[in-house]
């Protein structure tokens, strides 16, 4: 098992989601966030002045997928968040070692589906 964080513009996250569930992928976290990266700072009127803003809001994407399906998960994340600008997002994979659901209390793969 794999669990994927990505980082996408919030402009971008209904295409996503929308991919993932297309693909058989439902089962997602969504967090705001902000932070910085390439893209710097930009700058934002606020009440009448201009203001230069270093952190950019964006969205984090978080789901738990198996690995059969990673290639997959990725591939619709990159197909629906790239508008091929910098400040898309960033895709981050780490591995799972195991999944428990609470109600049932099945572990591993059945765990995730």
């Amino acid at each position: 098992m794999k669990k994927i964080e990505a980082i996408i513009r919030p402009s971008k996250l209904k295409d996503v989601q929308a991919g993932l569930k297309l693909a058989g992928i439902p089962c997602n976290t969504i967090i705001p966030v902000k932070g910085s990266g390439l893209q710097k700072t930009y700058t934002e009127r606020y009440r009448g002045t201009e203001q230069s803003m270093i952190l950019q809001t964006r969205i984090m994407i978080i789901c738990v997928v198996s690995d059969d399906n990673l290639e997959t998960a990725i591939d619709v994340i990159l197909e629906n968040a790239s508008e091929n600008l910098v400040g898309d997002g960033k895709i981050f994979i780490y591995a799972v070692e195991d999944a428990i659901r609470i109600r049932t209390k099945t572990r591993g793969i059945e765990a995730i589906k």
